[in-house]
């Protein structure tokens, strides 16, 4: 069977028979369907572990398997990725950031399955970690990999990748609209009104898919709902300012503790340092097992005492201070218990961490007013603690408002959800300009933001405007030689290189000779090394097309050679080629 021959002819039906607009449209909901049925294996996946493991504790002792069997999860996952995969999983939705912004939104095709197994395993052991972040993944790539496959444009495989995680977090969660402002949030570049339509039918085709599968129910049931309250404002924005500082320490947090993760290059000394650490304060504090969903249900529907069991604390459930020391010490403890997982070799997100510990601050926060006289509703606390903490971490208030509302059918809750979502992201912004998640692209000059011209030129790649057409001279070149050079050029710009080396020594203008290059009496007497100059400033090559711009601004030049880390000289840059090529991304992903 003639493989290629069937598709090229496929590709060519397509192209004859149905129109771009459409086909995008058909695509996503295919990715819908997809991406569900991937988010329904993965939870259920979780599931099935965890019960195989965890159905027979007991509620009332302390169990010694929590020593063992997140270790050995991570083993198992670690062993996965080195040695089948043989690549790296981890940080789903950074990488999706990365391939939008470095790979013209090219994921690979392994990432359709590879981490719904890494985090399944991972998770159903007790790793202290989300699902959501490799099921966005997992969503992408289908999305991604289907576009190659049709051979779309870079913009379409864009705006598919966007439908894979709009339908990841609809079906996952089943909150159509939480994943289509989770994709304008967090993803996306620059969407329109034609941009949505497809991600709107990805989100509600996932949604609907999950609803055949596992019913219509909302994934929290509470029902104990208290009606907004203007006096209530005042705490609300108190609450609001708590989760900033937490998202804050959160963000903080992680990051300090990969670093330290990072430090070790040896994999199975980081296992032992990670395991370790995980299986320790999960033995000590066991909510922190797994996503700790039930966690946060057993809070909203008023079992607050229940989150005690399995611990050392189970017998002093009767004084709210160690409720209250408990969770505190919970909230303080989840960053390490999550750090520890992925940076042992475990596959996992933060996005249901972030919930876990909205719904914990949110929570202790009612205690504390409770305590105090100031009696206030403390499943409501919680959902708000949930939407501001996942505004605070991940920069994006409309995905905490529209998520937790409709987790819960909480949907008489907007105004609670807005006011602390808002203040947390207020907050939170104060200190850090970028969510955790694209923080680590910021920092390298390589995420694609909201701001178009920033987006645009971090489209832009060094290779595409360095000019190599110009004439390199010879410290010892005579000014004799030099005119030669200058009559045959069409360039008045002519780098110096040292002819051992390769360095950069400096440049020699057309302008700075122009007085001597028509007197043949100075041909021998002055030599290149005399003639040249040193450049405003040089360009390395690895630096991101942003801090370019900002040399040139700074120096007021137009044209500034480009050398790589040992200076040695690789062309020229100028203004006007960037220029050229900013024009020509801005119109190709401006076009409708």
């Amino acid at each position: 069977m003639d493989y290629n021959g069937w598709y090229i002819k496929i590709i060519a039906w397509r192209e004859l028979h149905i129109k771009q607009h459409h086909f995008v449209l058909i695509l996503s909901f295919v990715v819908g369907v997809f991406s569900a049925v991937a988010a329904y294996l993965l939870k259920s996946s979780i599931h099935l572990i965890q019960m195989l493991l965890t159905d027979n504790f007991s509620r009332n002792d302390v169990n010694y398997w929590y020593l063992v069997f997140p270790a050995i999860g991570i083993l198992i996952a670690s062993l996965f990725v080195r040695y089948i995969v043989k690549d790296d999983i981890s940080h789903g939705i950074t990488r999706i950031l990365y391939a939008i912004s470095q790979r013209k939104s090219i994921i690979k095709l392994h990432n359709t399955w590879t981490s719904l197994v890494g985090s399944s395993i991972t998770i159903g052991f007790g790793g202290s970690v989300g699902a959501e972040a490799p099921i966005v993944l997992t969503g992408s790539a289908i999305g991604s990999n289907l576009g190659k496959f049709f051979k779309l444009d870079q913009k379409t495989l864009m705006l598919l990748v966007g439908c894979g995680a709009a339908g990841a977090i609809g079906g996952i969660f089943k909150a159509p609209i939480a994943g289509l402002v989770f994709t304008l949030e967090v993803l996306m570049l620059d969407m329109t009104l034609t941009s949505i339509v497809p991600l709107l039918i990805s989100s509600v085709t996932a949604t609907a898919t999950s609803y055949i599968f596992s019913g219509s129910s909302f994934m929290f049931q509470f029902t104990d709902y208290e009606s907004f309250a203007v006096e209530r404002i005042p705490y609300l924005i108190v609450l609001g300012i708590v989760c900033g500082l937490v998202s804050l320490y959160f963000i903080r947090g992680m990051n300090r503790i990969e670093q330290f993760f990072r430090k070790y290059k040896n994999p199975y000394t980081k296992l032992v340092i990670g395991g370790l650490m995980l299986s320790i304060l999960i033995f000590i504090f066991p909510p922190l097992y797994g996503e700790g969903y039930d966690t946060i249900s057993q809070l909203l529907n008023g079992n607050s005492t229940s989150v005690l069991d399995r611990s050392f604390f189970l017998n002093m459930g009767d004084n709210p201070w160690v409720l209250i020391i408990y969770l505190v010490l919970i909230i303080g403890f989840k960053i390490f218990a999550s750090a520890a997982t992925n940076g042992a070799g475990g596959v996992g997100g933060i996005f249901a961490p972030s919930l876990f510990v909205g719904a914990l601050t949110g929570f202790v926060v009612a205690q504390l007013f409770n305590i105090f006289g100031l009696p206030m509703p403390e499943g409501n606390f919680t959902l708000a603690g949930m939407a501001g903490l996942m505004s605070g971490v991940m920069h994006a208030p409309l995905t905490g408002i529209f998520l937790i509302a409709e987790l819960t059918g909480g949907y008489n809750l907007f105004m609670t959800l807005i006011i602390v979502s808002t203040v947390s992201y207020l907050t939170i912004i104060l200190f850090e300009p970028h969510s955790l998640y694209a923080m680590r692209l910021a920092q390298k000059g390589e995420l694609i933001t909201h701001h178009k011209d920033k987006a645009v030129l971090t489209l832009l790649k060094m290779e595409n405007v360095i000019e190599t057409d110009l004439i390199v001279l010879s410290p010892k070149m005579s000014l004799g030689e030099l005119v030669k050079i200058i009559s045959h050029s069409k360039r008045n710009i002519f780098p110096v290189v040292n002819p051992d080396s390769g360095v950069l020594m400096g440049v020699v203008l057309l302008d700075e000779v122009r007085n001597i290059m028509f007197r043949p009496e100075l041909y021998n007497r002055f030599t290149v090394d005399k003639l040249m100059i040193s450049p405003p400033a040089t360009i390395n090559n690895q630096l991101p097309m942003e801090k370019v711009m900002e040399i040139f601004e700074d120096t007021g030049a137009w044209n500034l050679p480009v050398v790589d880390n040992q200076k040695r000289y690789i062309g020229y840059v100028s203004k006007s080629k960037i220029f050229n090529s900013y024009r020509h991304v801005l119109v190709h992903f401006s076009d409708e």
